[in-house]
Order: structure tokens, then C-alpha cells, then sequence
């Protein structure tokens, strides 16, 4: 962890909410720092409600759940398709608005596939947008694709989102 971050923490006294592969999280706790680590090809859709002070992570891997319907049922957040809707019915339960959302995204790199046989990070930020686009949403701020993995931290008390990468940090 870079000493910007490390100083947000500080300043913030914010405990994490890990947010796995193929997982999800929302909170309203002003205490809590939602994080999830190594995105590669998958994607870290954050959600917040400046409104609410609230704030939602996805940790999707695949673009679409028709692949393996069966896994999409008993794991949802695994599949752009499935997971967007249920992050944004779970914000919703929270007391969260969809006019008030801010929409930021990161990862969708090709970190393993070198030559783009499989363009798994391409096609994961393609879904997204056609998802989001789709029901007129718009992303806010995204930092996506390249060569390298992603760590991705938003705060829940202001909705402080923050992306590092090899010794980088940057405020998306």
C-alpha cells in the first residue's frame, strides 16, 4: 500500500470490506473502506450515492453468464450480466437513487493473454458499457485495459475511489 493510501486511512479510520473474485459488497457504514485486489481481466464496477453516503463493488469475471448458466445462478457477481443488475438492486435496497449514482469502473486488462486470443478484459469492459448504455447510465470515471493488475479502494464516507497499480495511486 503506497502512502497516499496509507494516509487516506489514516485520516479516514475506515476498516476494509474485502470484496473477492466473482463477489460483491455495498455499504452505508461512513467506517468502511470497500477494496478489492489483482483485477486483471475482470472488473471492479463501483457504485455511489452521494446522497445516501453509500457505496457498492462488483468484482466480475466474465462478460456473460450464457457460458455456464448454472454457476451464474448460484454465483451471479461471476457474470457482467448478472452481477450489474444485482449491485444496483442491492444499492437500491440501501435507499440508494439511480439519478444520484456515481459510476466509475476498473481493470478489463489483458495481463495473461499476451497475443489476445481471448480478449477476456476487452470483452468484460464491452458488456459493461453496452449494460450500462443500454439503460442509460453513464461511467464516470474508468481506468481499464493495458498490461497490469489493479487494486481498487472506494471510501463510503465520500465516495473517495481510488485505483492503484504498480506503486501507483491515482483518484479515478
Amino acid at each position: 500500500m503506497g502512502e497516499a493510501l496509507r494516509s487516506a486511512n489514516r485520516k479516514r479510520k475506515a476498516s476494509p470490506l474485502v470484496v473477492g473474485m466473482a463477489d460483491m459488497a455495498v455499504s452505508d457504514n461512513p467506517e468502511k473502506v470497500i477494496v478489492t485486489y489483482a483485477l486483471g481481466s475482470c472488473i471492479a464496477l463501483v457504485l455511489y450515492d452521494p446522497v445516501r453516503k453509500a457505496a457498492g463493488m462488483l468484482h466480475y469475471m466474465l462478460p456473460l453468464s450464457q457460458t455456464n448458466p448454472k454457476k451464474a445462478k448460484s454465483n451471479p457477481a461471476m457474470f457482467a450480466d448478472t452481477g450489474v443488475p444485482l449491485l444496483f438492486k442491492k444499492m437500491f435496497e440501501l435507499g440508494c437513487r439511480r439519478e444520484n449514482l456515481v459510476v466509475k469502473a476498473a481493470g478489463g486488462g489483458s495481463i495473461t493473454d499476451e497475443k489476445g486470443v481471448f480478449n477476456i478484459g476487452k470483452r468484460n469492459h464491452t458488456v459493461l458499457k453496452k449494460i450500462l448504455w443500454k439503460n442509460d447510465i453513464h461511467i464516470s470515471a474508468e481506468d481499464v485495459g493495458g498490461k497490469r493488475s489493479r487494486t481498487v479502494h472506494i471510501y463510503v464516507k465520500d465516495g473517495l475511489t481510488v485505483v492503484s497499480s504498480r506503486g501507483r495511486e491515482e483518484e479515478l
